[in-house]
């Protein structure tokens, strides 16, 4: 249940963070990042590709925070959240689990 929450909260954020950057855009590049993140956070929602997807949401939210002005600590935040999700994977209520099996590891 726990990383449920946490994809939704990160896939919340990114879609948040295209609408708000779209209340102010000025320039057509910057737009095209916040795009794709927020299309990343959808794939986040659902729990498909979680691992390449987190991965990319990192990238994309630093490649965000070196190439705007205004303050990082959002991106960061983002960068921070998408790269937690893909190192700990989509969990068992995604559709990672229902296409490729529930990985569990066994010590």
């Amino acid at each position: 249940m726990g990383l449920l929450l946490q994809r939704m909260l990160t896939a919340a954020l990114l879609i948040y963070d295209l609408i708000a950057h779209l209340k102010q855009a000025t320039q057509f590049e910057p737009t095209v990042s916040h795009f794709i993140a927020a299309v990343m956070g959808i794939l986040i929602a659902a729990g498909l590709w979680t691992p390449v997807v987190g991965t990319l949401v990192a990238i994309v939210e630093l490649s965000i925070i070196f190439s705007h002005g205004g303050g990082p600590w959002p991106g960061v935040v983002l960068a921070t959240l998408g790269a937690s999700l893909a190192m700990i994977g989509p969990g068992a209520w995604s559709l990672d689990a229902r296409l490729f099996g529930r990985k569990r590891i066994r010590t």
